[in-house]
């Protein structure tokens, strides 16, 4: 690229999203000036020693000073109130965005102190690992994945296809949707996951209470599976169920009538519908592999890292 997209894009919030975007951003030469700031003084320190961005600060405010780019990438409950506070001091023209995983409780709670003249763009990179923290980004988290954006009608169209253009040369791809519509997709896709990845974990700890620890012992991968899950930072996603709590309780609803599907079934030696069910399962998880959001890799791709782990002394326990 030739020129910057941004003089100076602003970092409220260095974590793993947050860092990605720089090291991204970074590399597409997207940005003239990355300047950020965290909750916690060491968290800057980190993204400082990093070389995430050039100019840290302890306060959002200070950070915001005359970026043309802000970018939010905190806990989607914080999002109204650290509004609030840069509101002020918001440079004219400027692009404010965030990374939330729900949209129409983010746009309630920012849309009102966005003054004039600054343009509100909501956005959500779906991509992410159960890592936290500055060291946490790579800028390939993006690649190949999806962002959405969510802007209220009204909202500037050159705004809204620079942020486009943005987060494609970060390597993502863009649609633009209603919040709402957004919020009721990502419930099933996301969020109702992450709910029974977090319960199922903490059942097989309470029988881990009465069976000797053999659950975590002879744990096969599905339940791996739902440990990584599970894993995530449980401030954000405590924010999120609040956040999207309609469209959370919308899919619940629903995959405790297909729950129940299923133990009628089982209960009935119904191995039709089980079948059915199962194989209907398994043509989603192929539609996903051939759009090219997963890989159909042996072992979902952890084969290249069990090898390195071997490599360097033994697998990891």
């Amino acid at each position: 690229m030739s020129r910057p997209m941004f003089e100076r894009v602003a970092l409220i919030g260095v974590g793993l999203i947050g860092s990605s975007i720089s090291h991204a951003a970074r590399r597409g030469g997207l940005a003239k000036e990355i300047v950020g700031s965290a909750r916690t003084r060491s968290t800057v320190d980190t993204a400082l020693k990093l070389g995430l961005i050039s100019k840290g600060y302890d306060s959002a405010v200070e950070a915001v000073a005359g970026a043309d780019l802000v970018i939010l990438s905190v806990p989607v409950g914080a999002c109204g109130a650290i509004t609030a506070e840069i509101a002020p001091h918001l440079k004219p023209g400027a692009i404010l965005t965030d990374v939330g995983s729900v949209k129409a409780q983010v746009v309630r709670d920012m849309a009102p102190h966005v003054p004039e003249g600054v343009h509100f763009v909501p956005g959500h990179p779906i991509a992410g690992t159960e890592q936290s923290g500055p060291e946490a980004g790579f800028a390939e988290l993006f690649d190949g994945r999806w962002t959405i954006l969510t802007p209220e009608k009204g909202t500037d169209g050159a705004a809204v296809e620079k942020l486009r253009a943005f987060w494609e040369a970060l390597g993502a791809k863009v649609e633009v949707m209603d919040p709402q519509h957004h919020d009721m997709v990502l419930a099933i896709t996301s969020h109702l996951p992450h709910l029974i990845a977090f319960n199922i974990v903490n059942t097989a700890e309470h029988l881990e209470r009465v069976t000797d620890k053999e659950v975590i012992k002879f744990s096969a991968g599905g339940f791996r599976d739902f440990t990584r899950i599970a894993a995530s930072d449980p401030t954000m996603w405590r924010d999120i169920f609040l956040g999207n709590k309609e469209g959370v309780m919308e899919m619940l609803r629903r995959f405790s009538a297909d729950l129940d599907e299923l133990k009628a079934a089982i209960e009935a030696d119904d191995g039709e519908t089980l079948y059915r069910r199962f194989a209907e399962a398994r043509a989603i998880r192929r539609g996903i592999v051939a759009a090219g959001q997963d890989t159909s890799a042996p072992d979902f791709g952890r084969g290249a890292t069990a090898s390195a782990e071997k490599s360097e002394g033994g697998a990891k326990k």
